[in-house]
């Protein structure tokens, strides 16, 4: 086998062992996922999840790092819209992170799960709060610049923005609350929608 075959073959592992975790994710849980359980639902040898990564923590981080990227991409898309005066761009961003919760839900519970039991791992989860958060500081100068007020500094704002979109959908995109009607995922985006342009800008629309 060939230099190229053999990366080629790796990449092509590692991504099934990726899959097959998230796969697993969902239906047990993290914390009750064995390393074990990821190589047999990638249909690998036990032993292959170690040529990959040190451990299940190490493969949530990798999973961490993809979804990061993907919303990387998201930020770069020539639809994005930035200026958060314009009831439009607000929605374009719930919307966004609507979406990319739902496609990544199993990571996404995976990655509240491992924060509840170790503490380096809620520092991660937290930089990757502050991180989607720092990106729209830029998104809210708009607002002073049109001399509304924001009710607090732009970090805290922007902060507060993402922690309750996220917030919102981890209680619905992983299962109703019991007694509850979920919303669709349009209500969903028009309520946070509203609920954040009144708070930023004092508006309604």
């Amino acid at each position: 086998m060939t230099a190229t075959n053999r990366k080629e073959k790796a990449a092509e592992t590692e991504s099934a062992l990726k899959a097959a975790a998230k796969r697993v994710f969902a239906r047990k849980g993290y914390l009750n996922t064995k390393i074990t359980d990821i190589t047999a639902e990638a249909g690998r040898a036990a032993g292959s999840f170690y040529n990959h990564f040190a451990g299940k923590e190490e493969l949530l981080e990798a999973l961490l790092a993809d979804i990061a990227a993907s919303g990387d991409e998201s930020a770069e898309r020539e639809d994005h819209l930035s200026d958060f005066t314009d009831p439009a761009a607000v929605r374009w961003h719930v919307k966004q992170y609507w979406d990319f919760y739902r496609e990544n839900a199993a990571t996404m519970l995976a990655l509240r799960q491992a924060a509840m039991v170790s503490d380096s791992f809620a520092r991660t989860v937290a930089q990757f709060g502050a991180s989607q958060a720092a990106d729209l500081d830029d998104h809210l100068a708009h607002i002073t610049r049109a001399g509304l007020r924001l009710p607090s500094t732009p970090g805290r704002c922007a902060m507060l923005m993402y922690s309750m979109v996220d917030s919102f959908a981890a209680t619905w995109l992983h299962g109703a609350p019991q007694g509850w009607t979920p919303p669709t995922d349009e209500e969903a985006v028009e309520l946070l929608t509203r609920f954040v342009y009144r708070g930023l800008t004092g508006r309604d629309y």
